[in-house]
């Protein structure tokens, strides 16, 4: 019989305590797709609070704390920067499609900036990273004050913005000051529930004796979790395969690690699935793993002058 024991660690640690991050997401697609010609979707510590998509045309709350705090101004601002920033992307597809020397198929252009704070040190930080058909193109390197790419197509718009100083130090202003403060405003908003510690319950699933078993961590916040596997006392990492951080929609987020061995194996060895959250260990958790959890249950307008084409004109 298998032999498979569940330690879930939880924490008493505040979500608040730490370190925090605000991240916009911006995607424009084109070619033959069914999915919005372009999105956006802002994060508060990795919980999506907005969301904007160019077939609804507006700006949308998507937590209680920012729809009580923000009236119809904010909205309307952040729907016109969005629209404008529509337009941009579209741009940029039809520059890195010419660059890429490319006339067919669907292809795609995504930004990622934010900043993040850290609420004991009073650190912070900012990143800017461009995308193309999923692989990465520009990113901002704020302690060098200068953007770099890995592939020559991006050389043409490193050049053109590297030379504009009055930009970078533009950038550099908005990550360290203005986003900053658009972040701590956001947690006070969201205060009551930014600050709530939600454990993870964890299951272990396995369809047959000789499919691979999951160890699925659901429920939790803050979204920070570790998943790990040991084998007889000792960590194991082979044939180990972590899942992304999933969000619910309540919410709280949900991770697995699956992992592959021979039910003979499992006979022969005590196998533990590890799952940390705000640092605690707590062991008499009840394994229960019958059934699969129910998932369902569970001055920024500023930068858009930023969103420029790839020009190198």
């Amino acid at each position: 019989m298998m032999r498979v024991v569940v330690i879930v660690l939880l924490g008493v640690h505040l979500a608040y305590a730490g370190t925090h991050s605000l991240k916009y997401f911006y995607t424009g697609a084109s070619g033959d797709i069914d999915f919005p010609e372009f999105t956006a979707v802002g994060l508060v510590d990795d919980g999506q609070f907005m969301y904007f998509d160019s077939n609804i045309k507006k700006a949308v709350p998507k937590t209680e704390w920012i729809r009580q705090n923000e009236g119809a101004d904010y909205w309307d601002r952040e729907t016109q920067v969005l629209i404008g920033s529509r337009q941009v992307f579209k741009d940029n597809i039809q520059i890195a499609k010419e660059r890429f020397n490319q006339s067919k198929g669907a292809h795609t252009v995504q930004i990622m900036y934010g900043c993040e704070w850290d609420d004991q040190t009073g650190e912070t930080d900012g990143f800017c990273q461009y995308g193309y058909d999923g692989e990465d193109f520009l990113s901002l390197d704020l302690k060098e004050m200068r953007w770099i790419t890995p592939v020559p197509q991006g050389v043409p718009t490193v050049h053109k913005w590297n030379n504009d100083r009055a930009d970078l130090e533009g950038r550099k202003h908005y990550f360290s000051t203005v986003c900053i403060e658009w972040l701590k405003k956001y947690l006070e908003y969201g205060k009551s529930s930014l600050q709530k510690t939600v454990s993870p319950q964890v299951f272990l699933l396995q369809k047959d004796p000789s499919s691979p078993v999951t160890c699925h961590a659901t429920g939790f916040y803050p979204s920070g979790v570790t998943i790990s596997w040991m084998k007889n006392g000792q960590e194991h990492h082979e044939d180990v395969d972590l899942g992304e951080l999933l969000p619910n929609e309540d919410g709280t987020f949900q991770r697995t690690s699956t992992i592959r061995v021979t039910p003979d194996e499992w006979k022969k060895n005590e196998f533990i699935c590890v799952v940390e959250h705000q640092g605690k260990t707590v062991t008499e958790k009840k394994i229960r793993a019958k059934n699969a959890p129910d998932d369902s249950s569970s001055q920024r307008s500023s930068f858009w002058q930023w969103l420029w084409n790839f020009k190198s004109q």
